[in-house]
């Protein structure tokens, strides 16, 4: 594999109107690195994924959905712990959500319980809630402080503040894996929440920059998103037009698009990156934006395939 997502994978409980009308749940298979490593998968890289699962039949169902978009399970820890279940809230065109985590296949991994990352592993994903809870938490640290150097590492915050019972603790521990990180792409949520205060973003997004990674991209839903490399370089790029259905994996898919235009064009070292060109930079970001305005025209964390990202022509805003 050349592309590891270390973290969550989950249910989402997503709402839907029952037969008589009423309000109901659907399940689908989901978690911010889970949908990372489909859209990855269906992108056409190789991508494995490290993760908890549980050995009941969500679990089951979790891995089909793994093996049936091209992802590598073999690093996959299984469990009889219970798999963590997200409810969701869709309003106003956003999304929130309710954790029922405790005690669960992820939640609980543990520095015995991960495997030695393969030699051909060249990037690592990290981020989303299974960065919260410990001790999953602190195990994933270690493994970004053991693999640092060794192949470029990919962070996504991914605030989830309705988990996090610690925040002074949870900055610590994100500003270390900032350091730590080649990568770190932020929205503007997760922004105001790492550096709070009236600081503009971007001033926010400098700070990141300045600790450690050679880019750092900040996503601003239908504001578009802008990146920040190099010897003060930035680019920007808009978002793609699309009637919104739901925001679910957007930014997970807008990371994988990243990761295949940099993986496609031999950009997904740690040399390229502190050396990357304007030029290329700003073709990542659109595909990574293509990809996403794909997954939010449609319900679900429903990334595209390769030949959807070939076929479409969206209209750039």
């Amino acid at each position: 594999m050349t592309i590891l997502c270390c973290g969550e994978a989950l249910i989402d409980m997503v709402p839907a109107t029952t037969a008589s009308g009423g309000q109901g749940y659907v399940p689908h298979e989901g978690g911010a690195i889970f949908n990372t490593a489909i859209a990855l998968g269906r992108l056409g890289l190789k991508t494995g994924i490290l993760t908890g699962i549980s050995r009941d039949f969500l679990g089951a169902a979790l891995l089909s959905s793994l093996r049936a978009n091209r992802v590598d399970t073999s690093l996959v820890v299984r469990s009889e712990r219970p798999t963590t279940l997200a409810f969701v809230n869709l309003q106003d065109g956003g999304t929130s959500y309710t954790f029922y985590d405790e005690n669960s296949a992820g939640r609980m991994l543990v520095e015995d319980d991960i495997p030695r990352v393969p030699d051909d592993v060249r990037t690592m994903v990290f981020g989303g809630i299974s960065l919260i809870g410990e001790p999953a938490a602190t195990t994933l640290v270690q493994l970004a402080r053991r693999e640092v150097g060794r192949r470029v590492i990919m962070l996504d915050p991914n605030i989830r503040s309705v988990m996090i019972r610690d925040g002074n603790r949870h900055r610590a521990r994100m500003q270390e894996l900032i350091a730590l990180a080649d990568i770190v792409k932020v929205s503007d949520e997760d922004l105001d929440w790492l550096i709070p205060g009236a600081e503009p973003l971007w001033s926010k997004c400098e700070s990141l920059f300045k600790s450690g990674p050679s880019v750092v991209i900040l996503t601003r839903g239908a504001a578009g998103a802008r990146a920040r490399f190099g010897q003060g370089d930035t680019v920007t790029v808009p978002a793609v037009r699309v009637d919104v259905v739901d925001t679910i994996g957007a930014g997970d898919t807008f990371n994988a698009g990243v990761l295949a235009h940099l993986a496609d064009n031999r950009l997904l070292t740690r040399e390229r990156l502190a050396d990357i060109d304007a030029k290329s930079m700003k073709e990542a970001l659109l595909l990574g934006a293509r990809a996403a305005a794909i997954t939010v025209s449609r319900p679900g964390a429903d990334p595209p395939w390769r030949h959807e990202l070939a076929h479409s022509r969206p209209e750039d805003g």
